[in-house]
């Protein structure tokens, strides 16, 4: 509408309108604007009019002429917008305030208003000067037209020549270049399969070799659990056997050895299978490369056999407009390339990786057998050794058995003798005793008394140098049963120690024959 107030529509979240706000709407003769009679009013009348100031229309309607002066009538403005669809009573929201509104129609207007109605129609009328015009035109466009159509329809004929040559070239040279292109595809085919059958055998002895590097590491397993045993028996040995010897030494040397090699063979075993996937990588990509050789190559067989004649062809609109291209001519010849080239890197290395596996799979049972003899030579000399010092520990026991032996009858000689003197002793002392019953001068000091007292004495003298005599015997026979003890434990020791040595290391040892190692 030309002639509105500022456009001010329902308030924001749908809350109703104050009655205050308002809309300006064009008020015609015909305009049916004003509230239905079954809507309450807000306030005041039913149908407030408010007649305000009379505008110019600024601008001529292509449907009327200028009115000149107009009335503009303020009515409520609705809760909701006034839509095209609201202009009809079936579209009016609830609690609209007033009707939608009605714009000029030439039929119906002629009954509310036929003055209005006929000086409208007058502007819909044209002059014989406009018609005559119109035929003119008419007729110059017909001839212009015709003119037109005779040269379309010899540049048409000339163009389907041309289009036919154009047609048949470019169909011949497709041909030529999908010929061409069969020519490269068989090229790299037949390179992709030469060198795939070459990569196949190959791999063929990859996993021998993988089975013989696994078995070496199994076999390391058992020379090392019994070396391993071996100390842990040794340490069960007493005493002073349990010495840091030869064999000790070469156990330690041995196991170090056998994990040194068994990492050696495991790092091998690594590259194997390491060098095993990307053979296995490169192989399928081979494969893949001569799969999407012959899909190609049937695919363009059959390209290069169609002609206009063919069954199945049909049309694929825009077809020519996406590009499923993923390479050039250039790159697709470099990827088949990189794929030949890596399988040969490939079969060059796993060459060199065998011959490698060979050597240290060889150098590796070279050292486990040497460690293992030095280790069995170890034993043997300080099975040696301690056989001989068990056979002087032997002996020695034996001397001094003997010597207790010999000991325990001087005692016994020690003790009758000292069992002697209390004879003579009693004598002695019961005769001083009497003695001393004498009566008067007879109490004398006299040879007599003299020798028994020197009697005693000497006899006390003789008992006491006995018994310290005994004293020392007696000392001397724990020395020598204390020196038993000691061979017997130290021969107990060494025959322990002999018995780990020959019975349970060495019987361990001569279990498993190492010699198979070699034999890979």
């Amino acid at each position: 509408m030309s002639h509105n107030g500022a456009g001010l529509g329902a308030g924001s979240g749908g809350s109703p309108i104050p009655p205050t706000t308002v809309m300006y709407s064009q008020l015609q003769p015909w305009s049916q604007a004003g509230a239905p009679p079954c809507m309450e009013p807000v306030m005041g009348p039913s149908i407030p009019p408010r007649v305000g100031a009379a505008y110019e229309t600024p601008t001529k309607h292509p449907w009327r002429p200028a009115m000149a002066y107009e009335l503009i009538q303020v009515k409520h403005m609705p809760e909701q917008p006034v839509t095209n669809q609201l202009t009809k009573q079936c579209f009016l929201p609830k609690g609209m305030k007033t009707d939608g509104m009605i714009f000029p129609n030439l039929v119906t207007g002629f009954d509310r208003n036929p003055q209005h109605a006929a000086r409208a129609a007058l502007y819909t009328r044209y002059t014989s000067n406009e018609w005559y015009n119109n035929n003119m035109t008419k007729y110059s466009e017909s001839n212009m037209n015709r003119n037109l159509s005779e040269r379309m329809r010899n540049d048409a004929v000339r163009l389907m020549r041309e289009t036919d040559e154009k047609a048949t070239s470019g169909q011949r040279d497709a041909g030529r270049r999908l010929g061409e292109r069969i020519t490269d595809l068989t090229f790299w085919r037949n390179e992709l399969n030469a060198e795939l059958e070459k990569l196949i055998a190959e791999m063929s002895d990859i996993n021998e070799l993988q089975r013989q590097c696994g078995k070496a590491l199994l076999d390391l397993e058992i020379p090392l659990h019994i070396a391993q045993e071996c100390l842990f028996h040794r340490e069960s040995r007493q005493g002073t056997e349990k010495v840091h010897d030869i064999v000790e030494k070469a156990l330690l040397v041995e196991i170090n050895n056998l994990r040194n090699s068994r990492d050696r063979l495991g790092g091998l075993h690594e590259k194997i299978s390491k060098q095993a996937l990307d053979c296995r990588g490169a192989q399928h990509l081979l494969e893949d490369d001569v799969s999407h050789k012959e899909s190609s190559l049937g695919i363009d067989s059959m390209c290069h056999q169609l002609n206009n004649h063919s069954r199945g062809i049909t049309y694929y609109g825009g077809i020519e407009k996406f590009d499923p291209s993923v390479s050039t001519q250039e790159s697709w010849a470099q990827a088949s390339s990189e794929h030949v080239r890596r399988s040969q890197a490939e079969r060059a290395k796993l060459s060199q990786l065998r011959s490698d596996a060979q050597s240290v799979v060889n150098s590796v049972a070279t050292t486990v057998w040497d460690f293992w003899s030095n280790t069995n030579n170890a034993f043997d000399r300080r099975s040696q050794e301690m056989a001989e010092a068990k056979n002087r520990v032997q002996l020695h026991l034996q001397k001094v058995q003997q010597e207790l032996f010999d000991m325990e009858k001087h005692l016994f000689l020690l003790q009758k003798a000292i069992q002697d003197k209390s004879g003579p002793l009693k004598v002695a002392q019961t005769r001083l005793e009497a003695r001393s019953h004498r009566e008067g001068v007879e109490l004398c000091k006299d040879h007599a008394q003299d020798r028994l007292v020197q009697e005693v004495q000497d006899i006390q003298g003789a008992v006491e140098t006995l018994h310290h005599k005994l004293m020392e015997a007696e000392a001397t026979h724990q020395g020598l049963l204390k020196t038993r003890c000691t061979l017997e434990v130290d021969l107990r020791n060494k025959v322990n120690a002999l018995f780990i040595d020959r019975e349970k290391c060495m019987s361990l040892r001569r279990s498993f024959p190492v010699s198979n190692l070699i034999k890979y």
